[in-house]
Parts: C-alpha cells; sequence; structure tokens
C-alpha cells in the first residue's frame, strides 16, 4: 500500500469537494484528511471503510489497488 498513490486516488476523487466537506462527512479533522491526501498518513481501517462508502468504491480498490486506477476508471 503505497501513501503517495492512495493520497492522489483520494485528492483526485475529491474533486471540487472542499476538504472540509469531506472531512464532515466522514467525521474526521480537515487536517486529518490533508495528511492522507498528501500521503503522510494512511487512514484507519473504519475511516477507510468511510472513504470507501462515501467515493462510491471498494476499499481493495482505492486502498489496494497497484494500478493507476480508481474506482474502475483510469486515472
Amino acid at each position: 500500500m503505497d501513501k503517495k498513490k492512495v493520497g492522489g486516488r483520494l485528492l483526485q476523487l475529491r474533486g471540487m469537494r472542499s476538504q472540509e466537506e469531506v472531512a464532515a462527512a466522514l467525521g474526521i479533522r480537515q487536517s486529518t484528511l490533508a495528511m492522507y491526501e498528501r500521503g503522510a498518513r494512511m487512514p484507519r481501517d473504519e475511516i477507510k471503510l468511510a472513504l470507501a462508502r462515501y467515493y462510491g468504491c471498494s476499499v481493495e480498490a482505492l486502498f489496494f489497488n497497484e494500478n493507476d486506477t480508481i474506482c474502475g476508471k483510469s486515472s
């Protein structure tokens, strides 16, 4: 699990939504989401599940995919 790749996927999935909006929906702090998106931290398992649900992906596709694809689409 490459933290930088995961961070890039999370950033791409967030799109035009603000970090504050996504963090509030997940029940985490904006600064925590920012660390995930920078690849500085990896989310705990329950946050991985929440992120996958929020973005409509599987945990496997979002965090364990070795390719540069997210949710079944090429990046």
